[in-house]
C-alpha cells in the first residue's frame, strides 16, 4: 500500500509520517489491498484541535474516517480503531449476504447427468497467515473457500464455508 499524506496548516514531519504509515500498514492483513492502492491521509490543524482524515479504496468498498482530537498521534490511533470497526461491519455484511445467496443457489440447482463441464484452471500462491485471517480474506474475496499456508504448521490448508453457516478446515499432511 502506498501513502499520500498531506498537511493543511501543518508540516508533516518524518516521525508523523512514520507513525501514520506504521499504523495503517497493519490494516493490510485484514483487506484485499493491492500494492497500487493509495491510502490518502489529510492532517489539519485548527485553533483548538487537530483533525485527521483517512480514505482507503479497497476492492470491497471505500474505508473512510475523520477524527478530531487535541493530539494528532491520539487521533491516528482513534482513526485506526474506527477503520478496524468498519472492516468488522463489512465482514459481517458479506457473511450474511453470501449465506442467503448460497442457500438460494443450492435450491435452484438442478441435477444433470453426463454433462461435460468446462474446468477453469487457476494458479495461486498460498500466503502465510493464521486461520482467522484466512477466513476474513475468504469473506472479502467473495469465494466459498480460501487456500493458504498455515503460519504454525507451515502446511497448505483450505478454509471453506459450510452449508450450515459455519466454516470448515482442510489440512494437508
Amino acid at each position: 500500500m502506498r501513502f499520500e499524506i498531506v498537511g493543511k496548516n501543518i508540516t508533516i514531519t518524518e516521525p508523523m509520517r512514520e507513525k501514520i504509515e506504521k499504523k495503517l500498514s497493519g490494516l493490510q492483513k485484514y483487506l484485499l489491498i493491492d500494492e497500487d492502492t493509495t491510502a490518502r491521509v489529510v492532517a489539519r490543524v485548527y485553533p483548538s484541535s487537530q483533525k485527521i482524515e483517512v480514505t482507503i479504496p479497497t476492492r470491497v468498498g471505500i474505508l473512510r474516517t475523520e477524527v478530531e482530537h487535541d493530539d494528532l498521534y491520539a487521533a491516528v490511533d482513534i482513526a485506526l480503531d474506527k477503520l478496524e470497526d468498519q472492516i468488522r461491519r463489512q465482514k459481517t455484511r458479506l457473511n450474511r449476504r453470501h449465506k442467503e445467496s448460497l442457500a438460494e443457489n443450492f435450491l435452484l440447482e438442478e441435477e444433470e447427468d453426463d454433462v461435460d463441464i468446462p474446468v477453469k484452471t487457476k494458479s495461486i500462491s498460498a500466503q502465510k497467515m493464521d486461520l482467522e485471517e484466512a477466513i476474513m480474506q475468504m469473506e472479502l474475496s467473495n469465494h466459498d473457500f480460501y487456500i493458504y499456508t498455515d503460519d504454525e504448521s507451515e502446511k497448505i490448508s483450505v478454509v471453506y464455508r459450510r452449508n450450515n453457516g459455519g466454516y470448515g478446515l482442510i489440512e494437508t499432511e
